[in-house]
C-alpha cells in the first residue's frame, strides 16, 4: 500500500472518534508500529485534527473530513496558485490556514516519484517566490504538447543568468515548486529548471523531432 493511501485509510479508521492503539492500527494495516508512529507524526504536523501519543493511542478530534479527491496536475496548479495568493495576504489567520492546507496536501502527495534534488528547499520555499513562475506554465505546457522549442533566460541559485534554447519534455510538481525537465541545447544534455527562476520565456517557431538520447524516456533511464 502506498503511503498516501495508508494515510487516508488511517483517517478513515479514526473518523469513529474512538481511541485507537498504534499496535491495533499496525496490525490492521499490516505495517510496523514504528510506521504508525511516523504516520501520526506526519498527520499531526500537517494540522490534521488528530491527538494522542505513543503508548496511549490516537483519535480524531474533529468530525469535518473530506473524501479522497483525484486532482489533475492543472487542478493542483490552480490550488497551489490560490494558496500562494492567500499565503501573501495581510490576514494572518488566512496565511496560517494556507500554510496548514499546503502541509496537508504535501503529506498525501504520491511518493512514487523521483525525489527532488537536494538544496532546493521545496518544503519551506516562500509562497510569493513560488508563484513567480505561474505565467510561464501555459506556454511550457503548450510547447511540450506541440514539441516546440523555447528560448529562456534562467537565473540559477547563485543568481547568475544565462539564455538557453531548450526542448521541454516534462513538468513536475514538488509540493511548492514546479520544475521543467528539458534537453538543453546550450549544454547538450538534460537539465531540470525551476519554473519560478525563469525570468524570460519566448516560444520559438522551430519544432523538434524525437532524437535518440534526447527524449523523456532517455532522461528517465539515466536516473536508474
Amino acid at each position: 500500500m502506498k503511503r498516501s493511501d495508508r494515510l487516508i485509510e488511517v483517517l478513515q479508521i479514526l473518523r469513529d472518534g474512538r481511541l485507537h492503539r498504534a499496535e491495533d492500527l499496525a496490525r490492521r494495516l499490516n505495517v510496523s508500529v514504528r510506521t504508525i508512529y511516523r504516520d501520526m507524526d506526519t498527520l499531526m504536523a500537517s494540522g490534521i485534527p488528530v491527538q494522542g501519543e505513543r503508548g496511549l493511542g490516537y483519535m480524531a478530534t474533529a468530525a469535518i473530513t473530506l473524501p479522497p479527491l483525484n486532482l489533475t496536475m492543472t487542478e493542483l496548479e490552480a490550488l497551489h496558485l490560490g494558496m500562494a495568493v492567500v499565503g501573501e495576504a495581510g490576514d494572518e489567520e488566512l496565511q496560517a490556514a494556507a500554510r496548514s492546507l499546503s502541509a496537508k496536501i504535501d503529506a498525501v502527495l504520491p511518493e512514487d516519484r523521483q525525489a527532488p534534488p537536494t538544496g532546493f528547499g521545496f518544503a519551506v520555499y516562500p509562497f510569493a517566490d513560488a508563484a513567480k513562475g505561474f505565467d510561464h506554465m501555459p506556454p511550457i505546457r503548450g510547447a511540450i504538447r506541440a514539441r516546440q522549442k523555447l528560448r529562456i533566460t534562467y537565473r540559477s541559485l547563485d543568481e547568475s543568468e544565462s539564455t538557453r534554447v531548450i526542448r521541454p519534455l516534462q513538468l513536475e510538481y514538488w509540493g511548492r515548486v514546479w520544475t521543467a525537465t528539458c534537453w538543453c541545447e546550450l549544454r547538450e544534455d538534460f537539465r531540470v529548471f525551476r519554473v519560478d527562476r525563469i525570468t524570460a520565456l519566448q516560444v520559438l517557431p522551430a519544432l523538434f523531432l524525437e532524437e535518440a538520447g534526447k527524449t523523456l524516456p532517455d532522461y528517465l533511464a539515466s536516473l536508474d
